[in-house]
């Protein structure tokens, strides 16, 4: 069986359950209780803590810091966990924090994501799949973010938000209340500024659901109607759309409140 190529100056704990094809770079540490899928790669520097299972095919760059105890001063060393999924390219010097016992104690990206550099995921972040953190981004304690969602640069998102599928922010947004899905965002407060149409085209959504999706952002957005009476309007215009029953569900879900 072959070897893991892990360089001699790494630092690999004896109870980390490592793939044989994993590739550990020069001075990375991992401690106890890491699993390493196969395929994935550790560039040089990189400090994986355990409790944490990284799943195939991941590539982390230099200076990232993975599964360290996360910063809510309730957290007494809890035994908590990171889980990654597959295919995540996490670039240079990412920090990714173990969940805590208040919320499920497990914190959670799942597959197909670039996360950019300097990004911050907090203790109990749970990451859809095909995800892009742009650089710098800050992600707080529970915060969801839904699949194909794109954050931009520097965006700061409060404890406890949701991102809704499909949605983007601009460079700097700093968000404090739930981003309902396919919805475009900016500024500090972010205030919704139309459907991500644009991103939509190119993920091969139909003009016809794009032109639904539109309607019920009006709905939603310019017609001064309180969530519950837009929701029913929403509602009232179903006809099965799958996109449209996304979208009531993004806003049926909302923790803090959606933008407005």
């Amino acid at each position: 069986m072959p070897q893991p190529l892990i360089h001699g100056t790494a630092i690999i704990d004896p109870s980390a359950v490592i793939a044989a094809d994993v590739e550990i770079g020069p001075y990375s540490i991992v401690g106890a209780n890491v699993e390493l899928g196969a395929g994935t790669k550790l560039e040089p520097h990189v400090v994986v803590k355990g409790p944490t299972s990284i799943g195939r095919n991941n590539h982390i760059f230099q200076f990232s810091s993975v599964g360290e105890a996360c910063q809510d001063m309730k957290y007494n060393g809890e035994p908590t966990r990171l889980e990654i999924g597959d295919h995540n390219v996490i670039r240079e010097g990412c920090t990714l924090h173990r969940g805590t016992i208040q919320d499920a104690g497990v914190t959670k990206i799942g597959n197909h994501n670039l996360l950019m550099a300097n990004v911050h995921v907090a203790h109990d972040c749970v990451l859809g799949d095909h995800v892009i953190v742009a650089n710098n981004v800050a992600l707080a304690g529970h915060v969801r973010v839904a699949d194909y969602a794109i954050l931009g640069g520097f965006t700061a998102v409060h404890q406890f938000c949701h991102i809704g599928t499909h949605c983007m922010t601009g460079a700097g947004s700093v968000v404090l209340k739930d981003i309902p899905a396919f919805v475009m965002a900016n500024g500090n407060s972010v205030s919704p500024h139309g459907m991500n149409t644009q991103g939509l085209k190119r993920r091969g959504f139909s003009e016809e659901a794009i032109k639904v999706l539109r309607q019920a952002y009006k709905i939603i957005f310019r017609q001064g109607l309180t969530l519950d009476t837009a929701i029913t309007r929403l509602q009232d215009m179903s006809v099965g759309d799958d996109e449209l029953s996304v979208l009531i569900a993004s806003l049926k879900n909302s923790s803090r409140g959606i933008i407005r």
